[in-house]
């Protein structure tokens, strides 16, 4: 990441689901810039944690949480702003992309893939709200999906939850405009994180997906960062209820 974003450094940033995939790549990305950084997942981030220290000479404060507890995550959301300061910067990223047919779907399984998927990213913004109505500024970033513009079968619930997401997205930046908060939405394309080639990117998904992209060269978590600091920085000030879209070329907007 050759940019460099100075009104980024100091900035109080809590990332959902920091610590692998994508939202890893996003905490370096923001360590780089000097932001003061906290994360939340589930599984241990300790490991990542030291790899960043050594790397940036900072520990970014990593916070275990399962995101479908919304008390654990609002109480982790207070702890990162006592740490930190008010958070400037929410980047709603975890999410679940398990794949499931429509028929199989019982109640159980659909509350819980909108908890992880939606609920969360609602919930959290409604926690940083008034830090960031206090301060008159403040900037959330959603991640949703390509998966939902492109009419994807294979997990009806996942993208239920990206149009979802883009729908609050435009609803919070109506709401919070007068504030100097800025709501947008950044929608990856099928990033090649661990776990995605680990589940799902056979040769024939891989070659049949690149078929699909203008730009001929699959996405990883690096692709994404600098759309999000980008959105983060005040560089994009006068940028709000919108979808940025970064998936190599295979939908369009506008």
């Amino acid at each position: 990441m050759d940019a460099v974003f100075p009104d980024l450094k100091d900035a109080s940033v809590f990332i959902t689901g920091g610590g692998s995939g994508i939202g890893a790549s996003i905490t370096d990305g923001f360590l780089q810039q000097g932001a003061r950084v906290a994360f939340v997942q589930r599984s241990d981030a300790s490991a990542f944690c030291d790899e960043m220290e050594d790397k940036h000479g900072v520990r970014p404060l990593f916070l275990p949480c399962d995101i479908t507890d919304m008390a654990a995550l609002k109480v982790a959301i207070a702890r990162a702003a006592e740490e930190h300061g008010a958070i400037s910067v929410l980047v709603n990223n975890a999410a679940n992309d398990n794949r499931h047919d429509t028929l199989s779907v019982d109640e159980a399984f659909w509350d819980w893939s909108q908890a992880i998927n939606l609920k969360a990213y609602f919930f959290a913004c409604q926690a940083v709200l008034p830090g960031m109505q206090a301060a008159k500024a403040g900037a959330i970033i959603n991640f949703s999906s390509v998966s939902y513009m492109m009419g994807n079968s294979g997990y009806p619930s996942y993208t239920t939850a990206n149009a979802g997401i883009t729908g609050m997205t435009r609803s919070l930046a109506r709401e919070f405009g007068p504030d100097g908060i800025r709501v947008n939405a950044l929608a990856p394309g099928w990033v090649l994180t661990q776990k995605q080639l680990d589940m799902w990117a056979d040769p024939k998904s891989l070659a049949d997906h690149l078929e699909k992209q203008c730009l001929k060269e699959h996405l990883a978590p690096d692709d994404v960062v600098g759309g999000v600091l980008y959105l983060a920085s005040n560089i994009s000030r006068m940028m709000t209820g919108q979808v940025m879209v970064i998936d190599g070329g295979v939908v369009t907007t506008g």
